[in-house]
């Protein structure tokens, strides 16, 4: 999973906004908000869900599946009156909601329950209406491509180890990632679904 460099974050937002402000300009679609936020609060949230379900790769999904969550409903922030109670709450269902599913912990279910709110049917067709239109993009991919792109996000390959399983360069299969992100963000835009570039690279890598 891809994290962009905090001073390449901080550069493209210099001013520093609260975050009822920072709410309300990713509301209106402000994506260098997005990444002021995403910024502030992964050193926060991540280590949290790795605390609650005690493994690294499902804390990454976690983190992904939040910011996912939070574009798809951007137009309910600026009604948000404590935003990082309201991330919280989503890593803390996240996360439970991971125990409930592995028969991990006795009380996921409770917890689950007590924050079910979050969500509205709405939220979840969006997202899963995204992850379909994922799905049909990648499928269109030129066929290195697309066995380049499925070794990052299936695999969880790096890409200096699809470069050497693939007998490529790192930087052919960099290029590659990021013209399938590309793709996969135009095929999004024109199925009327925005993300920031910063989220598909997150969502997929």
């Amino acid at each position: 999973m891809y994290f962009p460099d905090p001073g390449e974050l901080l550069s493209m937002h210099a001013h520093s906004y609260n975050d009822k402000e920072l709410f309300q300009l990713i509301s209106e679609g402000d994506e260098n908000a997005f990444r002021q936020l995403f910024h502030q609060y992964v050193p926060e949230l991540q280590p949290l869900a790795r605390h609650i379900t005690k493994t690294d790769a499902v804390a990454d999904d976690i983190i992904q599946e939040t910011f996912l969550r939070l574009w798809i409903s951007r137009d309910k922030l600026p009604t948000i009156e404590n935003p990082r109670s309201w991330l919280l709450k989503i890593v803390f269902h996240q996360s439970f909601s991971y125990l409930r599913r592995q028969a991990v912990h006795d009380k996921a279910m409770n917890k689950l329950e007590e924050e079910q709110e979050l969500f509205t049917p709405e939220t979840n067709l969006a997202y899963t209406t995204m992850v379909k239109l994922i799905g049909e993009a990648v499928t269109q991919l030129p066929p290195q491509a697309k066995r380049i792109y499925l070794l990052s996000r299936e695999k969880g390959m790096k890409i200096p180890e699809i470069a050497a399983a693939l007998s490529l360069s790192p930087n052919t299969v960099k290029n590659s990632l990021v013209r399938s992100l590309q793709t996969i963000r135009k095929h999004l835009e024109q199925a009327g679904h925005l993300l920031p570039f910063l989220l598909l690279w997150l969502l997929e890598l």
